[in-house]
């Protein structure tokens, strides 16, 4: 089973074109979603679909691109994801990813922990996962950036996902990892920054806690967005529960994220996503 991916100025005839190559190699459509965006004037389609073999359907879209000015991508739905996950002390996230892998919840593979602390070592293990520990030193951001991409072409990996990692990535790793990094926050920002953040949100009353997953880009906190998830809360709930609140939903929202990049649900427009559920 194969998932094309495409985007394209939009115009008549894009859907029929490709259906038609699919249709002439006997290949039988299972899933298909296609989104046109006035605002941009681009079109957006994914399409599931079996049959025929990759090489041959490659060089047939190789060959259709170029007319419709297609941005494509064509995957084998039976290459599950190489994730390599980054965390600092919390591990909620982390946890939940492991479990839902574990599961069969969550259809990739997660080759590697790295963190700038050794508190996670011993979770990570018990899942048979391979934990490395890089900390940061004064002076020593660049060095061990180096190693965590040193480490991310040693295994492979196809994406790096950041648990709460709380640490900002430069950008020129950034740079090298464009779009195959998704980083989890607490959706208060641009409110509430800095430390404690449920604490401030407690003393000013907020009634919704939320998370945002997205795409790391070089500005901070502010990539493509792919994922929100939002909880109702009252007056009678503390910090502490409103944290508690909040580790749920940055696992929600991160979990679905992870799983739409694996999928191939999710095509950049600009700054934004159009994610195909």
């Amino acid at each position: 089973m194969y998932i094309l991916t495409l985007s394209c100025p939009d115009r008549p005839g894009i859907v029929a074109a490709v259906s038609g190559l699919l249709a002439e190699r006997g290949c039988n459509i299972l899933e298909s979603q296609q989104y046109g965006d006035q605002s941009t004037g681009r079109f957006f389609m994914r399409v599931q679909f079996a049959g025929a073999g990759l090489d041959d359907l490659r060089g047939a879209f190789a060959r259709m691109a170029p007319e419709f000015a297609f941005d494509w991508e064509l995957h084998d739905s039976a290459d599950r994801p190489r994730v390599l996950i980054m965390v600092s002390k919390a591990g909620h996230c982390l946890n939940d990813l492991l479990y839902r892998v574990r599961s069969g919840l969550l259809d990739i593979d997660v080759v590697a922990v790295v963190s700038n602390h050794p508190d996670l070592r011993p979770l990570t293990q018990s899942y048979g996962v391979d934990y490395h520990h890089l900390p940061l030193t004064a002076g020593g951001k660049a060095a061990q950036e180096a190693e965590v991409f040193t480490l991310v072409q040693h295994y492979r990996a196809d994406l790096v996902v950041l648990a709460r990692y709380m640490q900002i990535l430069s950008e020129d790793l950034c740079s090298k990892l464009e779009g195959r990094v998704i980083n989890i926050h607490h959706s208060f920002l641009p409110s509430f920054k800095g430390a404690r953040p449920y604490h401030q949100a407690h003393s000013h009353g907020v009634k919704l806690i939320g998370a945002t997953a997205h795409y790391v880009t070089a500005d901070l906190d502010e990539g493509p967005i792919i994922e929100q998830e939002v909880a109702r809360v009252d007056h009678t709930q503390g910090p502490e529960e409103l944290m508690a609140v909040g580790r749920d939903t940055e696992c929600l929202a991160l979990a679905r994220a992870v799983r739409w990049h694996s999928e191939h649900r999710i095509l950049l427009n600009g700054e934004k996503t159009v994610v195909f559920r």
